[in-house]
């Protein structure tokens, strides 16, 4: 039994994605399966993206997320299940719709722009049975939008990488698609510049308010651009929600340890306080009811910036440096613990520790914790 069973009912809101209204639901998965063979790649996968939103599936490579992609933009049709677009049934196991008539925008990992047609160009070239003028207005439109009116008349090559993705970002809202879809938006750029144009992109969807699903596997670029992150793993949905209710109240281990580095320390209840090797926290400081594991053993989830390193004694110490991470303005440092859990502890830069050192981990987490049973 886990956490979240054992509250489903008293404490449901501490997962709600919020208000659910059926007339928003711009994309609806229901019940979406793609099989290859003995092989699933996506299982019985349930989801709705409403009007305007920004929804990120999150998850490992293999967990399934870019053959939901694929579903929705109609590169593949479903083994069972159905997709509906803005009311229409697009594809279930009886049909497909094809992916020029879905009124769905693709944006490529490698942009894909076509390297003999200028800025303007490539912008126009899904709008091209559009009026002329109503054609050149369009394109003068998301030149402005995405900041390249000076560029239109230079070709791909002329272009830098983040100049090029915004190219393939407006050709795809050109033709003002439903559904605008991002394959691994960022990972051909420089990590300076990916960070740059997570902004950049986010500001750009919610100017034009198109709908969106982008794919990941990058923790920290769908939590910051998303309005919603999916966690997929193993081709379902662990979890769906806002990123920062997935980040602090993550419904399962799995969940907990791809968002951030996680340490479980493992607990037990006693009333209303849970005894740890780092101390004693109050069951107040606890995400959701724990009455009914009363007496049991849990792990807490404890992130590095929850837990602080202090130099001890030998015979008073909680552990010992085993391993640290320099990340420039700070350091994580992994502390073996005397019962053999690990944990991290984050610092700034100018605390340092050496490796085999004892010291005592203090917990000075400020927010509630989200606990598993043993």
């Amino acid at each position: 039994m886990s956490q979240q069973t054992l509250t489903a009912e008293t404490d449901s809101a501490q997962f709600s994605e919020g208000p659910a209204d059926a007339s928003t639901d711009v994309l609806e998965l229901d019940g979406l399966t793609q099989e290859y063979g003995a092989e699933t790649a996506v299982k019985d996968l349930t989801l709705s993206v409403r009007d305007g939103e920004l929804l990120t599936l999150l998850g490992p490579s293999g967990c399934g997320k870019t053959t939901t992609l694929r579903m929705i933009a109609g590169l593949e049709q479903p083994t069972r299940g159905t997709l509906t677009i803005d009311g229409e049934t697009v594809a279930s196991e009886t049909g497909c719709v094809s992916p020029e008539d879905r009124d769905v925008g693709l944006v490529f990992q490698n942009f894909a722009l076509f390297p003999h047609l200028s800025v303007a160009e490539n912008i126009a070239f899904g709008i091209d049975d559009w009026d002329a003028d109503d054609r050149e207005a369009r394109v003068d439109e998301l030149l402005e939008l995405v900041g390249l009116t000076d560029h239109r008349e230079k070709m791909p090559a002329q272009l830098s990488g983040g100049q090029q993705q915004r190219v393939a970002l407006a050709r795809s809202l050109a033709p003002e698609p439903d559904v605008l879809l991002l394959d691994e938006p960022f990972s051909n750029l420089d990590v300076r510049l990916r960070v740059e144009m997570r902004q950049e992109v986010r500001e750009i969807l919610k100017a034009t308010g198109v709908t969106a699903v982008s794919v990941t596997h990058d923790q920290e670029e769908a939590l910051s651009i998303s309005d919603r992150v999916a966690i997929m793993n193993d081709g379902e949905i662990e979890q769906v929600g806002k990123p920062e209710l997935v980040f602090e109240n993550p419904k399962s281990r799995f969940v907990a340890s791809f968002l951030g580095r996680a340490s479980f320390v493992p607990g037990r209840v006693r009333g209303d306080v849970v005894e740890t090797q780092l101390g004693t926290l109050h069951t107040d400081q606890l995400n959701g009811p724990i009455e009914a594991y009363d007496g049991a053993r849990i792990d807490v989830l404890l992130r590095p910036d929850d837990l602080t390193a202090h130099l001890e004694h030998e015979d008073a110490a909680d552990g010992h440096i085993v391993d640290r991470q320099y990340n420039g303005p700070t350091f994580v440092y992994t502390v073996e613990l005397t019962d053999g859990t690990a944990v991290r502890c984050l610092h700034n830069h100018v605390e340092t520790f050496e490796h085999g050192q004892p010291v005592r981990v203090d917990i000075e987490a400020d927010h509630g914790l989200a606990w598993y049973p043993t």
